[in-house]
């Protein structure tokens, strides 16, 4: 059974699930890396999602305030073994929720063209595409996306 937590950034087991995802796209993303590195690193997120099974935390997900009724989702992560079993998508799921309870009706997300299982999840759970926005302008590798939430 999964179990979703609301927390912060500063929650240990975020921390350490964070630094799993950054060595995860380090090899993905390659070249392309230290850009999104420097913008990982000072994009903190404020409201973070932990999923745990009686084994331990095994995903996690953010959102940040984007701009106004606009939330940005951040840092999404499943430990590989618990991969394909829907826990992503409980821990998005929340992570909306969590915006429209914050006064947001849109949330964004960018991810990378050399993630096939993010842009499905993403796609299922009814994100469009849009234009790349932000710092991800003119980032040939990012695919920028939106959903209505509230």
């Amino acid at each position: 059974m999964i179990r979703l937590i609301r927390t912060n950034p500063e929650n240990p087991d975020f921390l350490h699930l964070v630094a799993l995802l950054d060595d995860h796209l380090a090899r993905i993303d390659g070249d392309d890396h230290p850009y999104y590195a420097r913008l990982n690193a000072t994009d903190v997120p404020g409201n973070v999602v932990l999923a745990y099974t009686n084994g331990g935390v095994v995903g996690c997900g953010a959102v940040r305030p984007f701009q106004e009724g606009v939330m940005e989702v951040k840092r999404m992560f499943v430990l590989p073994a618990w991969r394909r079993k829907g826990i992503a998508g409980l821990i998005l799921a929340e992570l909306e929720e969590w915006s429209r309870g914050l006064g947001a009706n849109m949330c964004v997300l960018e991810t990378g063209k050399q993630q096939p299982e993010a842009l499905a999840l993403y796609a299922r759970h009814g994100y469009e595409q849009i234009p790349n926005y932000g710092p991800f302008i003119g980032i040939a590798n990012s695919i920028c996306f939106q959903k209505t939430v509230g």
